[in-house]
């Protein structure tokens, strides 16, 4: 009888990258941002999310949640913006992360709020509220952006000015950026409003469509056209549908990867 050698099976890849934390920042004490390390072979469009987490307690099962990647897709890093929950299975957690940490990321990047997913338009829209503001930051950008359409307007809704995160980039930063900033000065605008404190534009951006105070402060005709108006819709699910109707009311179809169109949201955010 020959004693015959049985090599172990290979071990099975991880469906995850563990990706070390550089950056942290928190802007109150509710909302944080973070960057990870990029995978040198992970690529994705503008506008996708992620699945992003942490492993589970004592070797437990991971954590994950859907993230909009915040950097464009030709940063060197990642980069997210998340809430905080205080008994939140995943942010009661992450929003301890400190530089050098590290944290898990899926390596399938997806998505529909990409301009793929749109037709050609002279303007784009891009209505955001609290964290929803994530794949805008990536959108507004990318060159592609500027290339397809001739006026940027990043709306952004939150409750109080303090949850305005990256105010100040989208007033001044971005005007700063290598690839982009002298497309931002001639093509973006950027549209805060506020729900709860004293605003120079206060209350819910759909409210501001529907009066037209939204289409008046920017000097643009009232209402929007199928055939200029392109729009894009990430945040909580009562925006996404009541912006949704308002949309079709105007005319615009939605669009996905398969089939573009005038709107798009993340159904994969609404359920």
């Amino acid at each position: 009888m020959t004693d015959v050698a049985v090599s172990a099976p290979p071990a099975k890849a991880s469906p995850f990258h563990e990706l070390e934390v550089l950056w942290v920042h928190h802007w109150t004490d509710q909302l944080f941002s973070f960057r990870i390390r990029r995978p040198e072979d992970f690529r994705f469009r503008s506008g996708e999310f992620v699945m992003l987490g942490l492993p589970g307690d004592d070797g437990g099962k991971p954590i994950l949640r859907a993230y909009s990647i915040a950097s464009p897709s030709w940063d060197e890093a990642l980069e997210f913006l998340s809430i905080k929950v205080a008994d939140g299975p995943l942010t009661s957690r992450l929003q301890k992360i400190q530089p050098g940490d590290t944290v898990l990321m899926g390596k399938k990047p997806t998505g529909t709020l990409v301009l793929d997913a749109l037709t050609g338009g002279d303007r784009l829209w891009l209505i955001g509220t609290g964290t929803g503001l994530a794949p805008w930051l990536s959108v507004a950008r990318d060159p592609d952006t500027y290339s397809r359409f001739g006026q940027v307007i990043v709306c952004h809704t939150v409750r109080n000015v303090a949850d305005l995160s990256y105010r100040d980039f989208f007033t001044s930063g971005i005007r700063e950026d290598p690839l982009i900033g002298d497309e931002a000065k001639a093509q973006l605008t950027y549209y805060p409003t506020v729900t709860r404190e004293r605003f120079e534009t206060p209350g819910r951006i759909t409210d501001r469509i529907r009066s037209g105070d939204l289409f008046a402060d920017l000097g643009l005709p009232a209402g929007f056209s199928p055939n200029t108006d392109r729009v894009m819709l990430c945040g909580s699910m009562a925006m996404i549908k009541e912006a949704g109707e308002l949309l079709e009311s105007y005319g615009l179809k939605e669009g996905s990867n398969a089939e573009p169109g005038d709107y798009v949201l993340e159904r994969a955010f609404v359920g």
